[in-house]
C-alpha cells in the first residue's frame, strides 16, 4: 500500500500521491494509453532531473522509456545498452584505475533524481562499476531511443551530462574555484552578495504587501525614531516585527521562524537595516522598508490597503515557506565563532535530516553543526575544485546539483541535494578522486574544513571507551559533552553486546532520575534479543544472597532496586504481548516471590510489591478475558493480537470462495494448508493477492499475517499455479459506480470530521509500538502481526482515495466546486481535532492528478477556498524533510494522530542508513534514534481522547456509520479515465 522510501524523495505535493499509491505502468511503450503517459508524466514531472525538460521532450520520454528494478550490478568497462535516471533507492559508483573490481574505490552514492549510462552516446565502454546498495526502480531508455533524443533535445538534455559531453569544462580563471580558492571565500561576502542583488518581482510585491498591511493595522510600528541623540526616518524595531507576524497567522511557528521571513525580505532588499547590517535580528534594532528609503513616499490609499488585506495571507504563506531556508543561511553565514546559542541548535536540527550524516552519533552532529560553513557559486560550469589536488574540505549539497567529472571518462554521476562529497580525499589523505563541476546555477553548500574534520575525528576517538573480553570489543562507550548533575563524567552507550549493554545501563540507572537509554532498551531489545534472552538476563543480576556487611547489603538493596525498576519499565512497554510468552510470566511471577521475600528484611523494597502484583494479576486477566469477551463493540476498539483468530474469506478461480478460522499471525503457508482442507483438494495451491487492476502478488509460505497486506479493495485468491493467469478482479472489485454526494453533503463538515477523528482515535490507540519496529524490520524475523497498523495505514488510502472517487463520480460542474468546499471544510475540521492523518488524506487527495486536473472546477471554487487550501498544501511541503509538518506538530499538545506515514518513513530512513551490527555489536546509537520516533507516537497518546469535545447532533449515528464504510475505487486509471470524462484534454 505505501512505498515509503518514496516519501522521503518526493519533490512536491502532487507526487507524493503517485509515489504512495501507484507505480509507474509496466505495460510496454507501445501498448500504452494516453491515460498511461499522463501518469507516468505527473510522476516525472516530480523529480528535479526532469523539471528544466522540455513537454515535448518530456512526452517522448513517457512514450519510450521502461520501468524496472535494479538488483544487479553494471561493470567498468562494459559496453552499454542503454540509458538510466534513478527513480527510487540508491546505487553507488566505484572507478578503478587497473580496471580491476577488487581495487575499485566508491567516489559516490548515486540518490534519487540522478542519471548514467550516457556512454552509449558514443559507445564506448562504462566509466565506472554501478552496484546497487538496495533495490531501486530504475527508468530505461534504450541507446537507439536515447540517441535519437539526444540529436533532437541535445542542449535541453545536456544539464544531465558534462558541459560539453565526456570532457571536463574549467571555464575562465574566474569560474574555477579551488579548494584553497573556496576557503578563502567570507560567507559574509557571499551574503553580500545575495542582499546586493535586484529584489524578484513576487518578493518586491510581498514587501509591499507587508508594509502595507503594517500601516493599516499597526500604523504606529513605522514612524520616526531616536537613538543615541540621532533621528531614524520612518523605521520599525525588529522585535516588533516579529511579535506582529507571529500574531497574523498560525502558519508562523515559532519567532524563530519569524525572523527566517523576515530575513527574506531582507535579502532581497525589500527590507534593509539602517546601518546596513546583513542578518535580521529579534532585537531593539531598526529596519525600513524599501518604499520608505524615499523621503515623503506617499501612504497607500484605501484601495491598496485593500488588496494587500486580500493579499496577506497568500504572502505571508510563501514566506512561511522560505523562512527556514533564510534563516538557516543566516545563521551559517555568521563565522563559527559569532553564533548564538540558539544557533547550532537549529543547525543540528537540519542535520538530523540529511542522509549523509544519518550514521554519524549525536554528538558528532553537534560537533559539525558547531563548525559548518555556508558557501555559495552562482555560476554553472563553476569547478569546486579538480581531480589530483589536496582535499581541505568535506561538502555537503544542501541547494542545487554537481557533476563528478574524471579525466578521460567525463561525468560519472551527478550528485543532489543531500549528498556529500571530498570526504575520502580527508580520510586518506591522498589527492582528489575526481573533479566536482557545478551543474546549475546558484548551488548552496555546507563545508567543513580539514582541521575541524580533522579535530572532530579526533576527539571522537578521544572520548571513545572500547571495553574488551578476551582481545575482543564488547561495549564501546562515548563520553557525553555535557557533565551530569552530580559533576561526574557520564558515558552513552554506542554499540556492545546485549549482555554488556544491560549490565551497563543498570549500573549506570538512577532512580531519582528518567533517563532514555534504559527505556529504549526496554523498547528496543526485541530487535537484537528475543524476550526470553532479556528475562534471562535481568534475572541474573538479580542477587538472591544478601551479605550481612552493611555495605555489601546496601549494595544488594541498590541493585535489586534497579533490577524491578527496569523489569517494571519492560512490563510497561510490553503490556499484552507477554500473555503469549510462557517464559515472561514465568519470569514475573519468580521476580514477584524474591521480591515479596526479600520485602519481609527489606523495607526498601516494600514498595516495588504492589506494583509487580498488578503487572502479573494484569496478565493472566487478560488470559482469561481473551476467551470470555463476547461483546461486539468492545471486540472493535480492542487491539489485535497475535493469538486472537480470525474469519477470512479465501476466493477460488470461478470466484466462488470459502471462509476458514485462522490465527491472526498464520503465515502464506499455513492459509493454503486450510483452504486446501477446506476444499477437500489434493492440490498443490499458491496464495495470491490480486487487486482491482487485475495484479497479482504471490504470497510466500513464509509470510505473516497475510489478511492484513490486502490493498483497499483487493481479495484474496487461492488457487493451483497453472490457473494463475486466468485470475480476474470479482466485480465488486471495481468500486462504486455513483457517489455518494447526496447523502454526505447533508451531514455537517464538522460531525463528519468528528466521527473521523473519533474512528481513526479507535484505530491509532490500537498500534502497539512495537508493531512500527516490525514493521521497519521486516515482521517475518519476528513471527508477529502488524493488523493494527496495517488497518491504521489502510484507513489513510482509504480517507484520500474516498475524495478522489466523489469528485471523479460528480458529473455536474456546480456539484464538483461544492465538493472540494466540503472537503477543504472537513480537512480544516480534522485539523482543529489535531487528527493531522486525516487531514493530509483529505489534502492529498484534492492534490491527486485525477482531481488537480479538473482546472474549470478548481477556477469556479471560490478565492477564500483556495487560500485555505494553499495554506494546508503548505503543510504538506516535504522540503527539508516536512519541516512545515514538524514544526505544526510541536506547536500541538497531545492528544494528537499524527501523519502515520512520515513517522514510518523516519523510521526507514535510520533503519537502512545504519546497520543493525557493527563488528558482532549492536549499534545502539541506532536504537536510540528509532526509539526517539518511537517515543514522539507515545507523546501523540500522552493524554486521552474526549470524546466529548464536540457534541454531535441528532443524526450522529447516521455520519458515524457513513464514515466508517466508505466505498472507494483504488484503481488510479479508472480514477483518471472518469477524470477525462468530466473535463477532456484542452487541444
Amino acid at each position: 500500500i505505501f512505498h515509503l522510501r518514496n516519501i522521503a524523495k518526493v519533490r512536491s505535493s502532487h507526487s507524493l500521491l503517485l509515489l504512495l499509491t501507484s507505480p509507474i505502468s509496466l505495460c510496454r511503450p507501445a501498448e500504452r494509453s494516453a491515460e498511461d503517459v499522463d501518469i507516468i508524466l505527473t510522476r516525472l514531472k516530480g523529480f528535479k532531473a526532469f523539471q528544466r525538460f522540455h513537454p515535448s521532450l518530456l512526452l517522448q520520454i513517457c512514450s519510450c522509456a521502461f520501468y524496472e528494478y535494479l538488483g544487479k550490478v553494471f561493470r567498468q568497462g562494459d559496453i552499454g545498452t542503454s540509458w538510466y535516471a534513478v527513480l527510487s533507492g540508491s546505487l553507488d559508483v566505484k572507478v578503478s584505475e587497473t580496471a580491476n573490481h577488487q581495487d575499485a574505490v566508491t567516489i559516490c552514492t548515486l540518490g534519487i533524481g540522478t542519471a548514467f549510462g550516457e556512454s552509449i552516446l558514443d559507445n564506448t565502454p562504462r566509466h565506472a562499476t554501478i552496484v546497487s546498495r538496495e533495490t531501486s526502480e530504475l527508468l530505461r531508455i534504450e541507446q537507439r531511443e536515447f540517441k535519437s533524443l539526444w540529436e533532437k533535445y541535445s542542449q535541453c538534455m545536456a544539464g544531465l551530462l558534462a558541459p560539453p559531453y565526456g570532457a571536463m569544462e574549467t571555464g575562465s580563471n574566474n569560474d574555477r574555484l579551488t579548494d584553497k580558492d573556496s576557503l578563502g571565500s567570507d560567507p559574509l561576502t557571499l551574503m553580500n552578495k545575495i542582499l546586493n542583488k535586484v529584489p524578484s518581482e513576487k518578493l518586491q510585491r510581498g514587501g509591499k504587501v507587508m508594509r502595507n498591511a503594517i500601516l493599516s493595522r499597526a500604523p504606529h510600528m513605522i514612524r520616526d525614531r531616536k537613538y543615541h541623540l540621532k533621528t531614524y526616518r520612518q523605521c520599525c524595531v525588529g522585535t516588533e516585527l516579529v511579535d506582529w507576524l507571529v500574531q497574523q497567522s498560525p502558519c508562523v511557528y515559532t519567532r524563530s521562524h519569524a525572523v527566517g521571513m523576515w530575513q527574506v525580505l531582507l535579502e532581497e532588499g525589500v527590507l534593509n537595516h539602517v546601518d546596513q547590517e546583513l542578518g535580521f535580528q529579534d532585537k531593539y534594532l531598526f529596519y525600513r522598508f524599501l518604499d520608505d528609503e524615499e523621503e515623503h513616499t506617499p501612504l497607500p490609499s484605501k484601495e491598496e490597503k485593500r488588496e494587500s488585506e486580500e493579499e496577506l495571507p497568500e504572502t505571508i504563506l510563501f514566506l512561511a515557506q522560505m523562512g527556514p531556508d533564510a534563516l538557516l543561511r543566516m545563521i551559517l553565514c555568521k563565522p563559527p565563532g559569532q553564533r548564538t546559542g540558539d544557533d547550532p541548535e537549529i543547525i543540528y536540527d537540519e542535520l538530523l535530516h540529511i542522509k549523509a550524516l544519518s550514521h554519524l552519533s549525536d554528538t558528532v552532529k553537534r560537533e559539525l553543526a558547531s563548525v559548518l560553513i555556508f558557501e555559495s557559486h552562482a555560476k554553472a560550469g563553476t569547478v569546486l575544485f579538480n581531480q589530483g589536488e589536496e582535499g581541505t574540505s568535506w561538502y555537503i549539497i544542501q541547494k542545487g546539483s554537481v557533476n563528478v567529472v574524471i579525466y578521460g571518462k567525463g561525468v560519472v554521476c551527478t550528485l543532489h541535494e543531500g549528498d556529500d562529497f571530498g570526504k575520502l580525499a580527508l580520510v586518506t589523505d591522498s589527492p582528489r578522486a575526481a573533479s566536482i563541476v557545478l551543474r546549475e546555477d546558484n548551488c548552496h553548500f555546507l563545508r567543513v574544513d580539514k582541521e575541524d574534520f580533522n579535530r572532530i575525528l579526533r576527539d571522537v576517538e578521544a572520548n571513545t571507551v572500547r571495553l574488551k573480553e578476551h582481545e575482543q570489543a564488547v561495549l564501546v562507550l562515548e563520553k557525553s559533552p555535557r557533565a551530569s548533575s552530580l559533576g561526574n563524567i557520564r558515558y552513552t552507550v554506542l554499540s556492545g553486546t546485549p549482555e554488556k549493554i544491560l549490565d551497563h545501563l543498570l549500573e549506570t540507572m538512577r532512580m531519582d532520575t528518567h533517563h532514555s537509554d534504559p527505556d529504549g532498551f526496554v523498547l528496543m531489545h526485541c530487535v537484537f534479543m528475543p524476550n526470553s534472552q532479556f528475562c534471562q538476563l535481568l534475572m541474573a543480576q538479580y542477587p538472591f544472597s544478601l551479605s550481612h556487611s552493611q555495605e555489601r547489603l546496601e549494595y544488594a538493596v541498590t541493585c535489586k532496586r534497579r533490577v524491578l525498576n527496569l523489569a517494571l519499565r519492560w512490563a510497561a512497554v510490553h503490556t499484552h504481548h507477554l500473555q503469549e510468552e510462557p517464559a515472561a510470566l514465568i519470569f514475573l511471577e519468580e521476580l514477584y516471590g524474591s521480591v515479596s521475600n526479600d520485602s519481609r528484611i527489606l523495607r526498601a523494597l516494600k514498595d516495588f510489591v504492589p506494583d509487580l502484583e498488578k503487572v502479573v494479576k494484569l496478565q493472566y486477566q487478560k488470559v482469561l478475558t481473551q476467551f470470555s469477551n463476547g461483546d461486539e463493540k468492545l471486540v472493535k476498539t480492542q487491539p489485535i493480537r497475535n493469538c486472537d483468530d480470525i474469519l477470512l474469506k479465501v476466493y477460488c478461480s470461478d470466484h466462488t470462495y470459502t471462509t476458514i478460522r485462522v490465527a491472526v499471525a498464520a503465515t502464506g503457508s499455513e492459509v493454503t494448508s486450510a483452504v486446501a482442507d477446506k476444499l477437500a483438494s489434493n492440490d498443490d495451491l499458491i496464495l495470491v493477492h490480486l487487486s482491482s487492476a487485475g495484479e497479482k502478488q504471490m504470497l510466500k509460505p513464509n509470510d505473516v499475517s497475510v489478511f492484513s497486506s490486502l490493498s483497499i479493495n483487493g481479495r484474496m485468491f487461492a488457487c493451483p499455479r497453472d490457473q494463475l493467469n486466468a485470475l480476474t478482479p470479482l466485480p465488486d472489485q471495481e468500486g462504486p459506480s455513483a457517489g455518494s454526494m447526496s447523502s454526505f453533503q447533508l451531514m455537517s463538515s464538522k460531525d463528519l470530521a468528528y466521527q473521523m477523528t473519533l474512528y481513526d482515535w479507535e484505530l491509532f490507540s490500537c498500534v502497539h509500538e512495537h508493531e512500527l519496529l516490525y514493521h521497519t524490520f521486516g515482521r517475518q524475523s519476528f513471527r508477529r502481526t502488524t493488523a493494527n497498523l496495517d488497518l491504521f495505514l489502510r484507513r489513510f488510502n482509504q480517507v484520500q482515495l474516498w475524495v478522489v472517487t466523489e469528485v471523479c463520480l460528480c458529473g455536474q460542474l456546480s456539484k464538483r466546486v461544492q465538493l472540494l468546499k466540503k472537503f477543504i471544510k472537513i480537512a480544516a475540521h480534522c485539523r482543529e481535532f489535531k487528527n493531522l492523518n486525516s487531514f493530509f488524506a483529505i489534502i492529498m487527495g484534492m492534490s491527486n492528478p485525477a482531481v488537480s486536473r479538473l482546472t474549470q472546477t478548481w477556477e469556479k471554487l471560490p478565492s477564500k477556498f483556495k487560500k485555505f487550501y494553499a495554506e494546508f498544501e503548505s503543510m504538506m511541503d516535504p522540503s527539508r524533510n516536512h519541516r512545515a509538518y514538524r514544526l505544526t506538530v510541536t506547536k500541538i499538545e497531545p492528544p494528537i494522530i499524527p501523519f502515520m506515514p512520515l513517522l514510518l518513513k523516519d523510521m526507514t530512513f535510520s533503519h537502512e542508513g545504519n546497520k543493525t551490527f557493527i563488528d558482532n555489536m549492536v549499534n545502539f546509537e541506532k536504537m536510540r534514534v528509532i526509539a526517539n520516533t518511537i517515543r514522539a507516537v507515545r507523546h501523540c497518546r500522552s493524554q486521552p481522547f474526549n470524546p466529548e469535545v464536540c457534541q454531535p447532533n441528532k443524526n450522529h449515528a447516521e455520519v458515524r456509520g457513513y464514515v466508517r464504510k466508505l466505498c472507494v475505487i483504488d484503481k488510479q486509471r479508472t480514477l483518471t479515465t472518469l477524470s477525462y470524462r468530466l473535463e477532456p484534454r484542452r487541444t
